[in-house]
């Protein structure tokens, strides 16, 4: 009989940060990666990034083990906001 392991879930964030001064910036941490942006941009995605991963670690949970809803719920409380979806045209 084969040794078969299962699968861990995995997840990270990734952040990109469409503006740019003509600096390269990567930042990585625990569950993030962020790329690109002015200074004040990358300082921004780096601070919120932080924040959901102590906000993550005050209720004893992984990125990997929160539902979509409850991310959306901690990612609002760091001051992230949802754009609405887009509109398809037919």
């Amino acid at each position: 009989m084969m040794n078969v392991k299962k699968a861990r879930r995995k997840a990270v964030m990734v952040g990109l940060g469409l503006d740019s001064d003509g600096h390269k910036r990567l930042t990585k941490g625990p569950n993030f990666v962020l790329m690109g942006g002015t200074a004040g941009t990358h300082e921004i995605m780096t601070e919120k990034a932080i924040k959901i991963n102590e906000k993550l670690a005050a209720k004893g949970k992984q990125l990997e083990n929160v539902s979509h809803e409850e991310f959306d719920d901690i990612a609002h409380s760091v001051g992230l906001k949802q754009s609405p979806p887009d509109k398809e045209t037919n």
